[in-house]
């Protein structure tokens, strides 16, 4: 008899596993080389010693979240070798499965009060198990979960694994000991970067570490893997076949490292990031590592206004009102970055959350400032992230004239936007103003000098001593 003990706990959840043996091959993997996308899927390449006989042939221990078109069998020792057929099973042992097999078969159940009920299963739900136990014992109905300690079965049916497989018919001409190359995609499997911005005592410097965070639901365990992680927007609507080929190709590129953290290079129009040593990624696992470390970068700090009640030009709007008012009051604090080698950087940053942090000189302690999202950013481009709103700063932003003219299609409006600094030290405030009523427009006065930023955007960087208010005007003319 086969015996399987289910504890009360367990036998409460109707996918309990049951601790049984299997007799599909055990074939461990003599390396792993796993490929991670920032989309939610990998590719997993294994290299394996199997005994191949014309016939089946299986291969265990694949992530159950496979994708079963994806699989690419290679044998090295038979090139020739083909999978005539496949079949990816899943159907794992589980105690309700195992009792649904055994519909009209013997089993035997044991109680928390040591009664034991031998006889055949007529039926079974979350609430109870129901037994005929012949003419002598008659129909059982046993209470599930928290009564039943103990079931056996016979043996374990067929059509029930225990390990999720691949089974192969394969054709080749040497059979016998082979070692194969499997490559698959699976979903589940994902990672994502963090970085830490930590600010010197005058805030033109940092230290920047960033971290690599993988998060395994696959279903699958990697012992020992050549990682590989790729950064970019991969297209994956593509015909199955032909994307297969892409990531694969992909995968396979495998180069030597030194025993170390992550080398970064560009890979097709994405960035590679490969670990130089072995690591394990286990099922229901989250693992950081570490990605870059870099001190005494530079960085600049920039308080940015922007009073216009909205946020972009949305086409022909000549209302009275429109934009007369608004109620943004706050000053933005932003620290710029430039990815620069000479800025002890200089490579490609994939995208992720970046946390700010500043020590309080009192204690030494790290005191978090803020944090923003960087989006994937290549070498020598500038890296903007916002930390929240200044609390010393104040924007002050009204229309004080509005003239329209429908006959000449022309709208002429004033605007004074005030910035007040409360701080013990002079600020320099950036002014974003959004000319939103139409695309063609003209500054026709303005206090102070601005520049184009783009289409409907002009940019006014003013200075603002301490305990000082500012005051900005300009005036703008539309034509339609």
């Amino acid at each position: 008899m086969m015996k399987i003990l289910f504890p009360a706990a367990l036998l409460a959840s109707l996918a309990c596993m049951g601790s049984v043996s299997s007799s599909a091959q055990t074939n461990a993997s003599d390396s792993v080389a796993l490929t991670i996308y920032n989309q939610n899927f990998g590719v997993v390449r294994e290299t394996r010693k199997l005994n191949i006989q014309e016939g089946t042939v299986r291969f265990t221990d694949v992530a159950t979240q496979i994708d079963p078109t994806s699989v690419h069998f290679l044998s090295l020792t038979d090139p020739s070798a083909k999978v005539l057929e496949q079949n990816y099973e899943f159907d794992l042992v589980s105690a309700d499965k195992l009792l649904e097999k055994y519909i009209d078969r013997d089993i035997t159940v044991k109680t928390a009060g040591g009664a034991v009920y031998r006889g055949k299963l007529q039926s079974f739900d979350a609430s109870q198990i129901v037994l005929d136990q012949g003419q002598n014992g008659g129909i059982a109905m046993i209470q599930r979960p928290q009564n039943i300690v103990d079931i056996q079965f016979g043996s374990l049916p067929e059509g029930l694994i225990t390990r999720p497989s691949l089974v192969w018919k394969v054709a080749t001409e040497k059979p016998g000991d082979q070692t194969v190359e499997i490559a698959y995609q699976t979903q589940g499997i994902s990672w994502n970067a963090d970085y830490n911005l930590v600010l010197s005592d005058d805030e033109t410097k940092a230290d920047l570490g960033g971290w690599v965070t993988i998060n395994n639901q696959s279903g699958g365990t990697f012992k020992d893997a050549k990682l590989k992680l790729v950064a970019g927007d991969v297209n994956r609507v593509q015909p199955p076949q032909q994307l297969r080929r892409d990531v694969m190709a992909m995968a396979e590129q495998a180069a030597r490292q030194e025993e170390k953290g992550f080398e970064e290079k560009s890979f097709f129009e994405y960035h590679l990031y490969t670990l130089g040593r072995p690591a394990t990624v286990a099922q229901n696992q989250t693992k950081q590592i570490e990605l870059l470390s870099a001190n005494t970068i530079p960085v600049k700090k920039i308080y940015t206004y922007k009073g216009s009640p909205f946020p972009f030009y949305g086409g022909l709007n000549i209302s009275d009102d429109f934009g007369s008012t608004s109620p943004n009051k706050k000053v933005n604090v932003e620290f710029e970055i430039d990815n620069k080698k000479e800025n002890n950087l200089g490579m490609a940053l994939p995208k992720g959350k970046i946390r700010i942090s500043k020590r309080d000189p009192a204690d030494n302690s790290l005191e978090f400032v803020g944090e923003d999202q960087i989006d994937h950013t290549p070498k020598d481009e500038k890296i903007r992230v916002t930390t929240g709103d200044a609390f010393d700063i104040v924007g002050e932003r009204k229309r004080t004239d509005f003239q329209l003219d429908t006959g000449r299609k022309t709208a002429i409006e004033t605007f004074e936007i005030k910035i007040r600094n409360h701080k013990d030290t002079p600020v320099e405030v950036l002014i974003k103003e959004i000319l939103y009523r139409w695309n063609e427009w003209e500054i026709t006065k303005s206090s102070d000098e601005w520049t184009k930023f783009d289409s409907n955007t002009i940019h006014i960087p003013v200075r603002v001593d301490k305990d000082v208010e500012k005051v900005v005007t300009y005036t703008v003319k539309y034509t339609w």
